[in-house]
């Protein structure tokens, strides 16, 4: 671990203490310390969701895709290539057609060859035979041009999307957009999954309001898809408020059930979870990574196919294709990794005994444009400074494709538009979030944007240099490492981006320990003031790590382990502090 790192206790955020009068008192702190009061914010039921009608142009948008299923019009859903844009595409054809639409398609980009959104190039592919109407998912409210072309080919288009739009919005019959000018409804943090979803619920209702499923038609019932948004929220890393913990929890629930569609359970076997004790983290870690490896290598319709396929034999085959594709990604991702942890090597060589500058720009041309973003994080992580990682378009192209992430405390898409602003020839294009941003210039510009990046993260960040924190929700006692506390912790979830699963420190005895899979510590500790032995493991450390004297200080999470019928209590390390 750095010696820069900084550990503090999380505190309680102000407001009077409403919660139930028989919580465990460290719940109840975990609660108030993430701006929990009161039994509303621990109630996920479906009726505690936001209402659609506070969505702006949700109206608008539903009135035209009611129209287009009673006319039998053609409609194309555009997705965007990571699992986010897929669960999205995926939840609009399955919901639509359930509907009672009878010509629904969809088409992603290929990252390669048309880039991100709906661009011009993209839009001219549907030239021979344009939609009637042409839905954007998790993207298009930065797609000014395609917008344009699309129109002009004479098709409706309606933009779905979460991202944070520019200065000018795109000329479309109508947009959904919780992060539009104007916009009331309370959840800002929605995915694009999640923005899809509300405009499905409206679309049933104006079908519903027009007499259409007075006919024999059957109704869907929209929550049966929440497993599809539940895992497109989980990967896109978005902010986890109440709203997005309701619909992760009741698409959780589905999942737990056994009610997910084909291609989702399939990953998760192949993912090695048991879709009995599925908890948020196992779509992040064991399915999104799987999906993304289509979009990141190859082309997303892949898993979007996968997600749409209720023929078991076809679902296992693109599943599996789809874990071959994150298998080649991981070997990928490694190999860049390590040479871009040398070429950090070579960087602090040279600066010796300066300072690390406030951000750190990284290229290589034998990169791969689909695996920059992984490993901008890694580098982010271990620098803890705003990383952008760039690869070319293509073999022997001038063009750069760069993936920006952040620390806390810094907006990279704002500093993306501060650097726009003074430079504005040098980025061809960008776009993104707080944490994670995408850029596209010219190769040549790469010396000028690393000194522009760094004037603006300085100025952002007020001269002050960003250190590495780590929050804990303080010390358990023996007494509460326990099965019944961890299962109880577990039920408070979904954890996630600013709603982050507890984290203890603590002082434990080694009583033995052995290296499992090659890379984990599994260790067997004894909390200093308690008798009872626990399970602890630390990925991807190894028994060298361990202190010599018998005991040693972890931030750990208090986990429920499943191993061949059984369950029990254990500890899954953090950091090793001593």
């Amino acid at each position: 671990m750095s010696t820069g790192l900084k550990i503090r206790t999380r505190e309680t955020v102000a407001g009077k203490d409403c919660l139930p009068g028989d919580l465990h008192p460290v719940i109840r702190k975990i609660l108030l310390s993430r701006g929990i009061h009161n039994a509303d914010g621990i109630d996920l039921g479906l009726g505690r969701l936001q209402s659609p009608a506070k969505l702006l142009g949700i109206e608008s948008a539903a009135a035209i895709l009611c129209e287009a299923i009673k006319t039998n019009r053609k409609i194309l859903i555009v997705g965007d290539f990571d699992t986010d844009g897929a669960t999205g595409t995926a939840l609009a054809v399955r919901a639509l057609t359930a509907m009672g639409a009878q010509q629904v398609g969809f088409k992603v980009p290929n990252r390669f060859e048309f880039g991100y959104g709906l661009t011009e190039s993209l839009v001219e592919t549907f030239v021979p035979d344009p939609p009637d109407v042409l839905v954007t998912v998790d993207s298009g409210i930065s797609c000014i041009a395609g917008v344009a072309r699309a129109r002009g080919l004479g098709c409706q288009v309606v933009v779905t999307d979460h991202h944070l739009p520019g200065e000018q919005l795109p000329d479309a019959d109508a947009i959904v957009n919780p992060n539009v000018p104007g916009d009331t409804f309370p959840s800002k943090a929605l995915a694009g999954v999640g923005v899809m979803f509300y405009l499905l619920i409206a679309v049933r209702s104006e079908l519903r309001k027009n007499g259409w499923f007075n006919a024999g038609r059957q109704e869907p019932n929209l929550a049966h898809y929440l497993d599809l948004v539940a895992l497109g929220t989980v990967a896109d890393l978005v902010p986890l408020d109440h709203n997005n913990r309701v619909l992760i929890s009741q698409g959780m629930a589905r999942i737990r059930s056994g009610h997910a569609c084909r291609g989702l359970m399939a990953l998760l076997k192949l993912g090695k979870r048991d879709y009995r004790h599925l908890v948020a983290s196992d779509l992040g870690f064991a399915v999104a990574p799987r999906l993304n490896a289509a979009g990141r290598l190859q082309d997303m319709s892949v898993g979007i196919r996968c997600l749409l396929s209720d023929d078991p034999v076809e679902t296992a085959d693109l599943a599996a294709e789809l874990d071959e594709l994150n298998r080649n990604r991981r070997s990928m991702q490694q190999q860049m990794q390590n040479e871009a942890s040398d070429k950090l090597s070579a960087v602090l060589d040279e600066l010796k005994d300066s300072h690390l500058p406030f951000s750190l720009c990284l290229h290589d041309p034998s990169w791969h444009q689909g695996i920059v973003g992984l490993v901008a994080s890694r580098i982010k992580d271990r620098i803890h400074r705003p990383v952008v990682v760039f690869a070319p378009e293509h073999d022997g192209s001038t063009v750069l494709k760069g993936s920006a992430r952040s620390v806390p405390g810094l907006h990279i898409r704002d500093v993306l538009a501060h650097v726009d602003a003074g430079h504005p020839s040098m980025l061809s294009a960008f776009g993104g979030h707080a944490m994670a941003a995408g850029l596209t210039m010219q190769a040549e510009n790469l010396s000028e944007f690393t000194e522009a990046l760094e004037h603006s993260v300085n100025l952002f960040l007020g001269g002050k240099v960003p250190s590495a924190k780590i929050i804990t929700d303080g010390e358990l006692t023996g007494a509460d490492i326990n099965l019944g506390f961890a299962r109880e912790l577990r039920n408070l979830g979904p954890w996630g981006q600013q709603f982050p699963e507890p984290l203890f420190e603590g002082t434990f005895e080694v009583i033995s320990h052995r290296v499992v899979g090659g890379a984990h510590l599994k260790m067997v500790l004894r909390p200093l003031d308690a008798h009872e032995p626990v399970d602890a493991i630390a990925f991807g450390r190894l028994p060298e790590q361990l202190p010599a004297s018998g005991a040693v200080r972890l931030l750990y999470c208090l986990d429920v382990n499943h191993f061949r019928g059984q369950q029990t209590c254990q500890l899954i390390v953090d950091h090793l502090l001593n």
